[in-house]
């Protein structure tokens, strides 16, 4: 099995992600030890951001990584195991709401594919970047 990044760079649907997470200077992070259990948005997902809005995150480091640690909480945390939470803490520190009453969200993303395995962790793939209040 692969680590998070490698993972995430294999499934082909995560380019975006993957150089913002370059960008932040997170991948050694991310290749660590963990576990870890992402929130990750895909392309699409950043496609629904404003025009501009990637390109300026890119050339800001410190927000970009604030940004991408709400993505992130520590532990693996399976499908099975957020149906039953209300909120988690993420790396970030501030709390993501959960909603599993129709499908699962975090936030208003929308959980597209649950339970992506990686060996230091879990992906949950999402429709949505979330951004911290």
């Amino acid at each position: 099995m692969a680590n998070i990044i490698d993972t995430a760079t294999n499934n082909g649907s995560f380019t975006t992600l993957v150089a913002a997470i370059k960008a932040a200077g997170l991948v050694d992070t991310l290749k660590g030890p963990g576990p870890f259990t992402v929130f990750a948005p895909t392309d699409e997902a950043f496609k629904k951001l404003p025009a501009g809005t990637v390109d300026a995150l890119l050339k800001d480091p410190e927000k970009l990584k604030k940004i991408l640690t709400y993505h992130v909480v520590s532990g693996k945390v399976l499908a099975a195991d957020v149906a039953k939470l209300k909120t988690a803490k993420t790396v970030e520190g501030s709390d993501v709401k959960i909603d599993a009453s129709n499908g699962v969200k975090i936030n208003d993303a929308k959980v597209a594919t649950a339970d992506v395995a990686a060996d230091n962790g879990v992906i949950h793939v999402i429709d949505t970047v979330l951004i911290p209040a």
